[in-house]
């Protein structure tokens, strides 16, 4: 293990990097966000500037913050999802670059992630797959088949915070958006740019009530296969399941 560890870190270094395909000027740039599928029906969700949620102290949210992964029945509201989805991946400008400057930090705004979502109790919305088109802050209804749920868990190792969350956020990663300007080093950035958005996941949930639970343990190639990616260009690299928090037994 030792070995491999230290092959991805001489590899990854400045030094070792190969001409990025932006310094080639060799292809343009990526798109922003995956394209909605022509038929698929786009939902949109509550403006984030509308949104009713209470403020939370920050010191607070991070000295509450702990991982739940036992969920109240109650599900959540499509004000807080709105919510969630504002603060964790939420497009405040797009720049003339073009580049989305968003709610979570990101190497060279480069924003490699597309959230992916298992819905199980959200007001007003059925069960099942949604991803988050962030630029529009709307839904893509990906039409799941009914097992979803199960697939999804069983992709997790059968982890039960998952089957029993009110939504799993899956975060994928598109390779190519990243690669395109930091070719070798981009495999650093990603991982670094998903603990942002994981994190600040965490200290929103604080404010509506939820509990949140990180996943980095899952079947890469069954969760991939589950959600239609290929491994390789779109690829799964980290989750976190959602929930009202449940009540703590006296």
């Amino acid at each position: 293990m030792s070995d491999f560890i230290q092959e991805f870190i001489e590899k990854s270094k400045p030094q070792a990097m190969t001409q990025s395909p932006q310094e080639a000027k060799e292809t343009p740039q990526p798109a922003l966000e995956l394209p909605i599928p022509a038929d698929a029906a786009l939902i949109p969700l509550p403006d984030p500037g509308s949104l009713n949620i209470p403020a939370i102290e920050l010191r607070k949210a991070v000295e509450a913050r702990r991982s739940h992964r036992k969920y109240a029945e109650e599900p959540i509201s499509m004000e807080e999802f709105s919510y969630l989805l504002w603060m964790t991946q939420g497009v405040k400008e797009i720049t003339r670059r073009p580049a989305t400057l968003r709610t979570v930090p990101s190497a060279g705004a480069r924003h490699a992630f597309e959230t992916y979502l298992l819905v199980n109790r959200v007001e007003g919305l059925q069960p099942g797959m949604y991803r988050f088109a962030a630029s529009q802050h709307a839904l893509v209804d990906l039409n799941a088949p009914g097992t979803f749920n199960a697939d999804v868990t069983r992709g997790c190792f059968d982890q039960g915070q998952v089957a029993n969350s009110a939504v799993t956020f899956l975060w994928v990663a598109i390779t190519e958006r990243m690669t395109w300007r930091y070719a070798q080093r981009s495999f650093r950035y990603l991982h670094l740019d998903a603990g942002h958005v994981c994190q600040n996941l965490y200290l929103a949930a604080e404010a509506v009530g939820c509990g949140v639970c990180a996943i980095a343990a899952f079947d890469d190639d069954e969760i991939n296969r589950v959600l239609g990616l290929d491994g390789e260009n779109q690829w799964l690299i980290y989750a976190a399941s959602l929930g009202k928090r449940a009540l703590r037994k006296a």
